[in-house]
């Protein structure tokens, strides 16, 4: 988005800070205001019927949440919490609609947006039938890698506040599963844990194991 929409953007709303694990959004709400964030990272999430969390996607500073509930004022269809701390521009959805009709360019990356969200969500759900709990983990630490990981020692750094029960919720699967597939991707040298912290060493590998090309590791 060019200055002078995100200037405008910026002019009908109101910056609101959220704290850790806030809820930014309620699943089944009728609000219609769409959030805008500025800063950190939040999870998608909707609850499932053993009362757990399936993370359905994540969300980073640049991109708009709540938007299609300003567009068609249907009910939230998921929740969105914060993942340490964020701040958000809160747009009334009114505003949100005009603004979008009133500026072509801001109108094709948000249908640009949605596009993309929707090529995601089916890919998750082929994943979830489909995959391994190996292969999406495996999956989910390259798109990790890819859209927030920096280079150090050549090895790529993945510096977010996503505990592992919360890893597990992002790949559909338990922490136990989860924590087994980290073990033996660390046992193969492919990746490094830490607090709030993963290393992976070689992507490549990754990508291979996320494809269907395991690499000498099963589960």
């Amino acid at each position: 988005m060019g200055p002078a929409d995100r200037e405008a953007l910026s002019s009908l709303g109101t910056r609101h800070e959220y704290p850790p694990y806030d809820m930014v959004l309620a699943e089944g709400d009728r609000t219609t205001f769409v959030v805008v964030l500025l800063s950190g990272w939040c999870t998608v999430w909707t609850s499932t019927d053993r009362g757990g969390r399936l993370i359905l996607a994540l969300r980073r500073a640049g991109e708009a949440v709540g938007d299609m509930a300003a567009l068609d004022g249907r009910p939230r269809s998921a929740s969105i919490s914060a993942l340490g701390p964020v701040t958000g521009l809160v747009v009334p959805g009114d505003r949100f609609r005009r603004f979008l009709a009133s500026r072509p360019h801001a109108n094709a990356l948000m249908t640009i947006q949605l596009t993309e969200r929707l090529r995601s969500a089916d890919h998750e759900r082929r994943s979830l039938a489909s995959m391994t709990v190996l292969q999406r983990l495996a999956e989910r630490l390259v798109e990790l890698a890819d859209r927030t990981g920096r280079l150090e020692n050549e090895a790529v750094t993945i510096r977010l506040p996503l505990a592992q029960h919360e890893l597990a919720a992002s790949v559909g699967s338990t922490r136990e599963a989860v924590a087994k597939a980290l073990r033996l991707l660390r046992e193969q040298g492919l990746v490094r844990t830490g607090p709030g912290t993963l290393v992976v060493a070689d992507l490549d590998p990754l990508r291979l194991l996320a494809a269907g090309q395991p690499q000498g590791t099963e589960t």
